[in-house]
Formats: C-alpha cells, sequence, structure tokens
C-alpha cells in the first residue's frame, strides 16, 4: 500500500450505547466519549474503492468491511487475515481456482438495508467502473478484463445467491496472494446502486462498527457509532471490537509541529502523522511508554526513475544516481527514526536478505555519468510538503544537480502528491520521492504493483517507474500464483538482486511510524495493525 501522512464544525448525533464485546479491549475504563485527532493531509480518498493510501486505509479498516479483514492486533498477529462479513475462511478448491464464501447472516448497511451476497459482484464491477488502483488485484478473475472493456454486462466468474449467501468465485490461474486480496478495502461491500463516481465528500452507508458521516476533504471527517452495529452487525460479527468512543473527528492541521503542540496541551487526542523529524527525540524523550510509541510497520522509502523516458532510459544513468545518494545523509534528515536500506524486499518481508549493490561513492557515480553522458539532463524531482518528505526530495534534488543534472524541485500538496505523479498525463515526470506500506506481507505486495509492467495504468498508477522488463515480468506472474514457501521464499530473494541490477529505484530506508497520544487516552489500548496502522476502535479515554 503506497504512501506514508482547520477545524470543521461537527454534525449534531445521537449517540448509541453499546455493550463491550470480548474484543473492545478493557470493560473497566472508560466507554464513550468523542475522540480528536489530527492528520497532516486528507486522505487521497474516502472511498473504499479509490483509496490506496495509508492514511485512506487507517481512516476506514473500521467503516467499510470486506469479507475477510486483519485481525484486530499488534505485530505479527495483526497480520492474520480473519473473517469480517464472512462466516470463515474461503474454502480453496484443490486447482487453487476457486474460492467459496457464505456471508453472515441478518448484515446491514448504516442505512438499514441488508447487505447481500450480491452485493460483492456489485462492488468489484464498481472497481472497474471508476478504474479504481485496486482493479488489477481482481483481472484474473474469471470474466473481469471482458467486463472491463465493455463486453459483458456481468463478470461471469463472480456467482452470488442472495438466499443461501454464498459467493463463488472463480479465477482465471491460481492466485497465491488472492485470499490477501479478499481482504483488502477494495472490495468492501457497499450497496448495489453505490455511484460508480469518488464518493470522498458523500460516504456511502458502512458495515462496520463506525461510519462516516460528515467529510470535508482537505478540513477534515467525522465519524459516528453505526446504528446497526448494536442492532445486527456487532452480534453477526462478534470476533470483531465495538469499539470504547461514540464519535471520533478528525482535523487537517498541516504544521506538524502544531500537531505535536495541541497532543502536549491535550487539545488534541491523537496524531495521525509521524512525529517531525525535528521534534522526534525530544517527543520520544519526554513522552515514551506513557503518551508515545515508535512503531515498526513494514515499509520502503526510495527514490524512483522513470526507466522509459531519457535521461532514466539509460541503466548508467539510474545507477549512477544509486552510487550518488548517501543513506548516512537520510538518515539525520530523517532524525535517526530512518534505517538504511538498498533493496526492494526490506526487513520482515519473506525473501529478505539485506545486500548493497551501490554502496555510496560518489566518484562512481560521476564517472557512470560521464559514461552515460545524457543529452537531456534537464529534469523535474517531485516530492511533497510534508515534513521530511520535502527535505528529502531537496536533498535528492542537489545530489542530482552535483552528478551533473539540471534539476528542478516540483514539492506538491501532499494530499495530492500520489494522484498527481500517478496520472500518465502529468508533464516532467522524471523522478522523486515514494515511500511504500505494502499491501499485504507477502513479497508480491512489492514487485507486482509497484515493478509489474502490467500494473503501468494511466491514472492511479504506482509503477513510478514504469519498469516493463517482459523476462522480470514473467517471474513475477509465476510467483503471485504460488503459496509461500521457502522455495518461492529463495525466487523471490533472487528477484530483489535481479531488479536492483536494473536499478529502477534509489531506495535509500525503512522508517518506523509514531503513536502520540494526549495524556486523556490510554497508551496501552491503543492497536498498531501492521497493514492497516492505528485501529480507531482501540483507543480508549481514561
Amino acid at each position: 500500500m503506497r504512501k506514508l501522512p482547520a477545524t470543521f464544525a461537527v454534525l449534531g448525533l445521537v449517540v448509541i450505547a453499546l455493550s463491550i464485546s470480548s474484543c473492545g479491549g478493557d470493560a473497566s475504563g472508560k466507554e464513550g466519549g468523542t475522540l480528536t485527532g489530527s492528520y497532516a493531509s486528507f486522505p487521497d480518498y474516502l472511498d473504499p474503492g479509490l483509496s490506496y493510501s495509508q492514511e485512506g486505509w487507517l481512516a476506514m479498516y473500521n467503516t467499510y468491511l470486506p469479507l475477510l479483514t486483519y485481525k484486530h492486533a499488534d505485530g505479527a498477529e495483526g497480520a492474520e487475515i480473519v473473517p469480517a462479513l464472512a462466516e470463515s475462511l474461503p474454502e480453496i478448491s484443490a486447482d487453487k481456482k476457486t474460492y467459496t464464501l457464505t456471508l453472515r447472516k441478518g448484515l446491514k448497511y448504516s442505512d438499514g438495508a441488508p447487505v447481500e451476497a450480491s452485493d460483492f459482484a456489485a462492488t468489484v464491477e464498481r472497481l472497474f467502473e471508476i478504474e479504481s488502483p485496486g482493479s488489477p488485484f481482481y483481472e484474473g478473475i474469471v470474466g473481469a478484463e471482458e467486463f472491463a472493456a465493455g463486453k459483458a454486462n456481468d463478470i461471469a466468474g463472480i456467482e452470488t445467491d442472495d438466499k443461501t449467501g454464498k459467493i463463488t468465485i472463480e479465477l482465471t490461474s491460481p492466485r497465491g496472494t488472492f485470499t490477501n486480496e479478499l481482504a483488502m478495502l477494495f472490495v468492501a461491500l457497499l450497496p448495489p446502486d453505490t455511484p460508480a463516481r469518488n464518493l470522498s465528500t458523500d460516504p456511502p452507508p458502512a458495515t462496520g462498527p463506525y461510519e462516516i458521516v460528515e467529510s470535508e476533504p482537505g478540513r477534515g471527517w467525522s465519524y459516528a457509532r453505526n446504528p446497526q452495529w448494536a442492532k445486527s452487525n456487532g452480534e453477526a460479527m462478534p470476533d470483531l471490537p465495538d469499539g470504547h468512543v461514540d464519535k471520533i473527528e478528525i482535523s487537517i492541521v498541516r504544521n506538524g509541529a502544531t500537531q505535536v503542540n495541541e497532543i502536549e496541551r491535550d487539545k488534541t487526542d491523537w496524531m495521525q502523522t509521524i512525529v517531525p523529524a525535528d521534534l522526534f527525540n525530544k517527543v520520544k524523550d519526554k513522552y515514551e511508554g506513557a503518551q508515545f510509541r515508535v512503531e515498526r510497520p513494514i515499509n520502503l522509502y526510495f527514490f524512483w526513475m522513470n526507466t522509459q523516458q531519457p535521461p532514466f532510459d539509460d541503466l548508467k544513468a539510474r545507477q549512477a544516481v544509486n552510487y550518488a545518494i548517501d543513506s548516512e545523509a537520510l538518515e539525520r534528515i530523517y532524525a535517526g527514526s530512518l534505517s538504511a536500506a538498498h533493496q526492494i524486499l526490506p526487513e520482515g518481508v519473506p525473501g529478505h536478505e539485506a545486500f548493497d549493490l551501490y554502496p555510496h561513492d560518489m566518484a562512481k557515480a560521476k564517472a557512470l555519468f560521464a559514461e552515460a553522458d545524457p543529452a537531456d539532463r534537464d529534469i523535474t524531482v517531485w516530492t511533497n510538503n510534508e515534513s521530511p518528505s520535502d527535505d528529502a526530495g531537496a536533498y535528492f534534488n542537489d545530489v542530482l544537480g552535483k552528478l551533473g543534472f539540471n534539476a528542478k524541485l516540483k514539492t506538491i500538496n501532499a494530499d495530492n502528491y500520489y494522484t498527481v505523479i500517478g496520472n500518465a498525463e502529468t508533464p516532467d515526470l522524471d523522478t522523486g520521492f515514494t515511500a511504500w506500506i505494502p499491501d499485504y506481507p507477502n513479497p508480491n505486495g512489492f514487485f507486482q504493483p509497484l515493478l509489474s509492467g502490467e500494473s503501468i495504468a494511466p491514472i492511479y498508477n504506482s509503477n513510478f517507474a514504469k519498469m516493463d522488463d517482459p523476462k522480470l515480468n514473467a517471474k513475477v506472474a509465476k510467483l503471485s500464483e504460488e503459496q509461500l514457501g521457502p522455495e518461492q521464499e529463495d525466487e523471490y530473494r533472487a528477484l530483489d538482486r535481479e531488479y536492483m541490477e536494473q536499478a529502477p529505484w534509489a531506495p535509500f530506508g525503512t522508517n518506523t511510524l509514531s503513536t502520540f497520544v494526549s495524556s486523556a487516552i490510554d497508551l496501552d489500548e491503543v492497536i498498531f495493525n501492521p497493514t492497516m496502522g492505528q485501529d480507531l476502535t482501540s483507543f480508549q479515554l481514561k
């Protein structure tokens, strides 16, 4: 999953009192009240069919539920896939191409409409209608490509029975990560009449313990308890938590220092944004244990280079950039929260084995640049305005200038950064910064969306380097069909090195995240899910 990132009027809401489930946390703590939080930027979308960011997935983890979800737990336990709207994990056929699930009985959307098995088919079809960045994950369903091309009225490989709740999904070929993909927010069920457009300002009905009741892009959004959770959904899904607070109000506060200050003054209960680099150690030293905690998700920070146009269609130019990057300088920019990494698969991902093909060597970088001798040296370097992404981009721009490029830094608002650089019509997409938290804890979550040629898209593109090597594409496709095991991990380990030999990126590190809360929050109860981030159902007022 890509990306690591105005007060508004709150509507009068009816508060629904809920009983505490066995997963709801410490029953002796305070229940109810309002949680206030801040983000540095508005998520890319507050539409489960469109959002492809850490911010967006966190925001909707407890509102829109897929058939499967990730366990509400920290660390490795939180990577476990558990049933959500489905009664159990899928039954998979012997040939690994047919998945069968059954919808739980009695489920309703927050507006009172029943949740039906056929809603899954409608939800997947909507992904193709809105050209969702998640649609490639489901192209392997029989008939999906025909539907996307307008050659069919529905997706033939999805069969549903609203009477029994049975859902059968037939794939064109085995896919080792399909269970993970059934847990992605892209396929969180929505009513069949959900419009095929961006609904960030008009949130659709929810199935989880909370619903989004107001959304003002650029300013914030708010939640209330889903009234149907107390009536039906909570009882139907007893293994999922109810949540403690009655309302949640999120504001966009673009200045990280202001966010920290508001936490310290107990004006805001939680900041989703990483504590700014220049304040990180100060906050850590003062509040660790009581209000502050370092989180270690699987992630990778890197600079991408557009391999399909000059000057970075030249391997030597890309290798020169890799040698020119000094990870120690970037570690200083990130004030010690970043650990150097120089490969595709970071620590914590199966198949990871540390190596570095391009240790920092400016003399070697300049020699390779001279050999490449690019005719086009005018390049645009992209980054966003969140700290320290802006400083990392400025450092990269400076390094490219010293290497011999005429580099121009373009810093844009973090709210729409990935939308802009993911649009093929955006001019001068030469190189830039990105951070990536994988869609799921599987090496395929790096290779397929970020480096496979099939992932290059006109909009919502995540293959920023536009890497399209037929030999490597075939290896990614083959591995994506297989369940992980020692043999597959060895193949992914080799693939990591093969891609870095092509140098489409200059990876520079893995970062920590932070949970920083006010004195009103019980930090011990806050769950950080490795895929979704802080679990809003776990926040509890003291």
